[in-house]
């Protein structure tokens, strides 16, 4: 089984998990962008249950209800998200991934909160939630 590994900034967060991802997609929600500072985030889904994390494990608060975001809490990073809504995932951000470039996005969620500034000329699926 292939292992895919991730880390913060600083490298104190670091992150593996075993075998294949749920999904990967960008998001435009007004949420993520704010906790990242960015005009759109990047995630891959893996189930929990093959997820580890290995040095240490991320601070972490709930931005709205449900909703679990965890960050480094020597460097601030945003490493990864969870919902309640669906408990068997979670969410690292794919430029956490240790070689980002293996990111092959599926589609764009939240495109109704897309920021019109950004332009996007793709032919993946646009999902409004």
């Amino acid at each position: 089984m292939s292992e895919t590994t991730g880390h913060c900034l600083c490298g104190q967060i670091r992150w593996a998990f075993d075998g294949p991802r749920l999904w990967q997609k960008y998001c435009h929600c007004e949420s993520c962008r704010r906790n990242c500072a960015a005009p759109v985030t990047a995630f891959v889904a893996v189930p929990v249950k093959q997820f580890r994390w290995i040095r240490r494990e991320p601070a972490f608060y709930e931005s709205s209800p449900g909703v679990v975001r965890r960050f480094c809490p020597t460097c601030g990073t945003p490493v990864a998200y969870s919902w309640e809504g669906l408990p068997e995932e979670i969410h690292v951000y794919a430029t956490g991934l240790t070689d980002p470039h293996d990111f092959v996005p599926e589609a764009h969620d939240f495109w109704n909160e897309r920021l019109a500034w950004l332009p996007l000329a793709d032919d993946l699926p646009k999902e409004t939630a």
